[in-house]
C-alpha cells in the first residue's frame, strides 16, 4: 500500500511521518475505510524512575525488528479485519518532545481501529529487537525494558 514507506524500523532522517499520513488519508480503499486511528510516541522528559530525562537513545537489530513489525502488523490486520496496519519506529538519539513511532490502523469502524492499534502498541512494545536507554540529566542511563 505504501509505496515509499514499509512498516519497519528507519534511522530518523530517512523519514517523515507526516508523509505516510497523507499517503494513507489519501487512499480511497473502495469506500470500505470508515475509520483511521493513530499514535504518535514522543520523548518524554521525565524517566520510569522519575529522573529528568536528558535525550534518548534507540538501537535495533534491523533485521529481526523489520520481520517482527511486519509479523504484527500482518496479524492485527487479520484479526480486526483491517484495511491496513503499519507500524513505524525510529532510531538513533532524540531530544524531549520528538517523534520516536508512528502506528496506525484503518478499517470500517472505530471500535475495530481502537482495539486493534491498542495491540498494534502493545506488541511493539515488547517483541521486536528495539532497545531504548534513557540518559538523565546528571548524566547516568537506563536501558529501558518494556
Amino acid at each position: 500500500m505504501l509505496e515509499h514507506y514499509k512498516p519497519g524500523v528507519y534511522e530518523k532522517s530517512e523519514i517523515d511521518f507526516r508523509e505516510i499520513f497523507r499517503e494513507i488519508l489519501s487512499k480511497n480503499f473502495n469506500g470500505g475505510l470508515g475509520a483511521v486511528a493513530i499514535f504518535l510516541g514522543k520523548v518524554k522528559g521525565v524517566g520510569r524512575d522519575g529522573k529528568s530525562v536528558s535525550y534518548l537513545e534507540i538501537e535495533s537489530y534491523k533485521q529481526h525488528a523489520d520481520k517482527t513489525l511486519h509479523k504484527i502488523c500482518d496479524e492485527v490486520k487479520v484479526k480486526y479485519g483491517l484495511s491496513f496496519a503499519g507500524i513505524w519506529h525510529l532510531i538513533g538519539r532524540f531530544e524531549i518532545g520528538e517523534p520516536l513511532v508512528f502506528v496506525i490502523a484503518s478499517g470500517r469502524s472505530r471500535s475495530q481501529v481502537f482495539r486493534a492499534l491498542e495491540e498494534l502498541v502493545e506488541r511493539y512494545k515488547r517483541e521486536p529487537a528495539i532497545f531504548k536507554k534513557e540518559v538523565y540529566v546528571d548524566g547516568s542511563y537506563t536501558w529501558i525494558e518494556e
